[in-house]
């Protein structure tokens, strides 16, 4: 089954999150690739000794979790191309995909798409890492990134959150590289 190409051009497109069975994201990336349907998985480097060398690889951050950028009709039709690969996130107590704010997923892809050994994934995302100081990081690798500084494990860090789905926290970010947004 392929996904509907009527009126794309009209539909505006926005960001989804799939939960993913089986680890099995890579995989249906290639196959939305193959629809034109854009998607975008978190990625994290890990190092691995192979051979008495220290060697750097990518693989997905959580291996569960991708996202997908379509029309309301594509993500709507996208669940039985998954065919119990994966599924959609709703809404509470609703049926139809559940629309994450472009805003959202832009800081989301700016914080994630760095390459930090100490980037750290939070899962569901509670009220707790959403409130607090809001703050503009001016300088360093996070250059421009928004979101809420928390303290984790003793260090002031940089929260950003796609709400209800996930939040990450990135490796200890200076207090001179913080702005506070009013």
């Amino acid at each position: 089954m392929h996904i509907s190409e009527v009126s794309l051009s009209e539909s505006p497109k926005h960001w989804y999150a799939v939960k993913v069975f089986y680890n099995r994201t890579l995989k249906i990336e290639a196959l939305l690739k193959t629809q034109s349907i854009e998607s975008y998985i978190p990625m994290k480097s890990v190092e691995q000794i192979v051979n008495g060398r220290k060697i750097r690889r990518r693989k997905p951050a959580i291996a569960s979790l991708m996202f997908v950028r379509c029309t309301a009709q594509q993500a709507t039709e996208l669940q039985p191309t998954l065919n119990n690969q994966a599924m959609l996130y709703t809404n509470r107590g609703e049926k139809h995909p559940a629309i994450i704010p472009d805003e959202q997923m832009q800081r989301f892809i700016s914080i994630t798409s760095v390459d930090d050994l100490g980037m750290e994934y939070l899962g569901d995302v509670s009220s707790e890492w959403t409130t607090g100081c809001r703050v503009r990081v001016i300088d360093g690798i996070f250059k421009g990134a928004e979101g809420y500084i928390k303290r984790i494990k003793g260090n002031h860090r940089l929260v950003v959150a796609i709400e209800g789905i996930v939040a990450v926290a990135t490796s200890y970010i200076p207090e001179c590289f913080l702005e506070k947004i009013e």
